[in-house]
């Protein structure tokens, strides 16, 4: 019964197991099949998929080819447009080519054409040069037959026909350049000179050439010349100085060529008169006196002048020299003030220049040095004077501008010109000097007739007392060209033959007058 039991129950497991076996199956035959569907689903889907991306990417490979195509068909165009455009330019240039061709060919026959014109003009050129030349053979031969002159006369009459026509030439050029330099310089210059005016103003001296010391009463002249003559000749003696006692009314004139011992004499005779003590001995003291005190007086009044001027490293004999200018006139201006005024005017026309201020100022304290000693050497005062700078170890450019002042020897430096202009202003302003009636009377005629000694001259007139000559010519025989050169002329001859403080102006007028009378 038991192994009954087992049996029903080893076989109902049997049946129970091969029932689970058949459903595992079927549901495993079941799930294949739906993987299988599954399966060709994904692939018609995949299939599809591929169908639509080849017809997209054929779509799009058109699209590009015809769109590359468009482009290139456009390119094409443009590039067949250009080729053609070309063409038609070369053809062109072709033709143009042809056309010149054909010109020069032209051209090369006329030129051919025209050589051998040439050659035959040459050859009868060559023929009349001979025969020209005979005949012009035979002429000189003629002419020198008619004229009575050689060749050699006849050429020196034509050099100084072109002579003249050269000079007429140059003044004409003068002329232009005159005309062109003032127009540039003139502003420069004037303002130069007008700065240098203006920016200086100084006291001026005007002393005569003789001293004259006023008495308290004429019984004093009795006294000054003692008895039988001992006081004045005792006078005379120590100062060097000649005294004119004469009718004039209290007074007495000191006359003398050294201006130091003039002074001398007038302060000593001036101490004399107001102590009462005159006599010989007495005399001879205060003469002594005064003249240790005039040498003083002379040595300060150089150190002031250099040092108004600023100037410094000047020898102590030479800085004597310059106060010596103070006893001594030129046409009654005085040297010092005028040296100095002369210093500062040079000094500023150096700044506006950009030169060397205090190298100028020391040249035109100096300019007149020569003064101080020309009664006692013989010569003209700017040599002197440079001969007594360059004595005291002056520098070689004060010792040139020195002598060049007057032109005595040439200028070479803008600084000699520069001393030579402020001299000029210095001088030739109204007022700075005088001259005697006589002298002046005859400075205007020798002008006048330094003038009038030119051909073509019509008339001369000297105005400004002095200052300018006016020369009025003959239209007929002065040229405009001609009258240029005709006032340097004048001008050199004045400088040569007259001697004159500052400068003369020499003004040329030509003009052509019409005249006409009415009658009835």
């Amino acid at each position: 019964m038991h192994e009954y039991i087992i049996v029903i129950g080893l076989l109902c497991f049997g049946i129970g197991f091969g029932i689970a076996f058949w459903v595992k199956g079927r549901m495993l035959s079941q799930k294949i099949r739906t993987a299988e569907d599954e399966a060709a689903r994904i692939l018609n889907e995949s299939k599809r998929q591929s169908e639509n991306l080849i017809k997209e990417a054929n779509l799009e490979v058109k699209d590009r080819l015809f769109k590359m195509k468009s482009d290139f068909d456009a390119e094409t165009k443009e590039t067949r447009s250009e080729l053609q455009k070309r063409e038609r330019r070369l053809i062109h240039k072709e033709e143009n080519i042809e056309r010149k061709i054909e010109q020069f060919e032209r051209r090369d026959h006329e030129i051919s054409r025209k050589e051998k014109q040439l050659s035959k003009r040459e050859d009868r050129v060559e023929q009349n040069e001979k025969k020209y030349d005979t005949l012009i053979e035979e002429q000189k031969k003629q002419l020198e037959k008619i004229s009575g002159l050689t060749a050699e006369q006849a050429k020196e009459l034509l050099i100084r026909a072109m002579e003249n026509e050269a000079r007429y030439d140059g003044a004409k050029l003068i002329k232009r350049i005159e005309n062109e330099t003032k127009e540039e310089a003139d502003k420069k210059a004037k303002k130069i000179i007008a700065t240098a005016i203006q920016r200086y103003a100084g006291d001026y001296v005007a002393e005569r050439t003789v001293s004259v010391v006023q008495l308290p009463s004429d019984e004093m002249k009795g006294r000054i010349i003692g008895r039988e003559g001992r006081n004045i000749r005792a006078l005379e003696a120590a100062t060097g100085i000649d005294l004119i006692i004469d009718d004039t009314p209290e007074a007495v004139i000191l006359s003398g060529f050294n201006p130091v011992r003039r002074e001398v004499a007038r302060i000593a005779l001036t101490r004399l008169i107001s102590d009462g003590r005159i006599h010989p001995a007495r005399i001879e003291d205060v003469v002594k006196k005064v003249g240790q005190e005039v040498d003083q007086a002379i040595k300060e009044a150089g150190e002031q002048a250099a040092f108004d001027l600023g100037v410094h490293g000047i020898q102590n004999e030479l800085i004597k020299y310059i106060g010596r200018l103070k006893y001594r006139t030129s046409y009654a201006q005085n040297v010092l003030q005028h040296s100095v005024e002369v210093g500062f005017l040079s000094g500023i026309m150096a700044t506006e220049l950009g030169l060397n201020q205090k190298l100028a100022r020391r040249m035109g304290l100096l300019h007149d040095i020569g003064k101080a000693i020309d009664h006692e050497v013989e010569g003209p005062h700017a040599v002197i004077g440079s001969k007594l700078a360059k004595k005291f170890n002056e520098s070689s450019k004060v010792v040139h501008a020195i002598a060049a002042h007057h032109e005595d020897v040439p200028p070479n430096s803008v600084y000699a010109l520069l001393v030579q202009a402020a001299d000029g202003l210095s001088g030739a302003r109204p007022g700075a000097r005088k001259e005697l009636l006589e002298n002046y009377i005859k400075r205007l005629e020798d002008l006048e007739n330094i003038a009038n000694s030119f051909i073509g001259v019509a008339n001369t007139y000297a105005i400004q007392a002095g200052r300018e000559l006016r020369v009025i010519v003959e239209s007929d025989k002065i040229t405009d060209e001609a009258a240029t050169l005709l006032s340097r002329d004048v001008a050199k001859k004045i400088e040569e033959s007259l001697t004159f403080p500052g400068q003369i102006k020499v003004t040329v007028i030509r003009e052509t007058r019409a005249v006409e009378y009415a009658n009835k």
